[in-house]
Formats: structure tokens, sequence, C-alpha cells
């Protein structure tokens, strides 16, 4: 039976440095990545089954503002993960969908890439420790193959 409130991101819960690496074409065989640092500040809400994940990224264009804003189904012990990026500030991209599992948390989605459909994964992972990872990746044949495009590795500020 699913729990009344997940503990799954309490490992996320506060400040921290973030690493990030982006590919700078997605799904284009690329093999360029940008690298650039970012902070993070995360905190429950909704009684502990969600919670808001407020970032600061400095990508050479100017820095900008994002939010992770996450929510916890209890009778299907499944979160759903939506993305608002300051530069779209109308635009939620879509959710992706999934819960943990042997400390790895799998989410997924159907989404458009320049018109074209692909699937989303959200990957996280070492959430057991002291440097968690999020990776997030699309794959063009139905989750077939997956081209991680972006990374984010967490230290504690």
């Amino acid at each position: 039976m699913p729990a009344d409130v997940s503990a799954d991101f309490d490992f996320q819960i506060g400040r921290w440095r973030v690493a990030h690496r982006q590919l700078k074409a997605r799904l284009a065989n690329c093999q360029d990545w940008e690298a650039f640092d970012g902070t993070s500040e995360m905190r429950p809400v909704l009684g502990g089954n969600g919670n808001i994940e407020d970032n600061v990224l400095h990508v050479a264009a100017g820095a900008y503002r994002a939010l992770a804003i996450r929510s916890f189904d209890p009778a299907l012990g499944r979160w759903a993960i939506w993305w608002l990026d300051s530069r779209a500030p109308h635009a939620l991209d879509v959710p992706v969908v999934g819960h943990f599992e042997n400390g790895v948390g799998t989410f997924l989605a159907d989404d458009v890439l320049d018109g074209v459909p692909v699937k989303l994964r959200f990957l996280w992972l070492h959430t057991d420790t002291e440097t968690p990872r999020w990776e997030q990746a699309l794959s063009a044949d139905g989750g077939q193959s997956w081209e991680t495009n972006w990374t984010m590795d967490f230290t504690r500020a």
C-alpha cells in the first residue's frame, strides 16, 4: 500500500550548489556540452506530499530562474513533476510522472521537440548520498534508446 505522505524527496530539502551540463543541441547527434553553475533551494509543501524547488541557472546568455513543482498522489504512489521557466513564465512543461524504486526515481512523459513526438525521462540518482544527481533524457524511438541532454549535480550550500 502506498504511504499517505511520501518522504521520497526529503533528501533534497534545503539549499544546494548545482553543477549543470546541457547538450547544445538535442537529438541531433551533438557531442558539445555547455557547463554552468546554479543554485537550488527545495522546501516541502502540501503537508509533505509536494515540494517546490527554486532554481537560479547561470547560463552564458544570462541568469534565469526556474521552478520544479512536484506533487505526490498517495493512492497511486506516483509523483508528477512540472517545470516552470522564467523565460516563458506562462508555460508549464508537460508533467513527468513516476516513482522511486531501489533509490532511483524514474519519471516519464510524452512530449514534443520541434514538432516531433518524443519521450521525456527524468532520473534522480545517488539520492542516498551527499551528492544527488538529476538527469534529463529524450527518446525519439518510443523509449528504445535515450539521449541524456541535461545533468545537474547537487552539493550542499
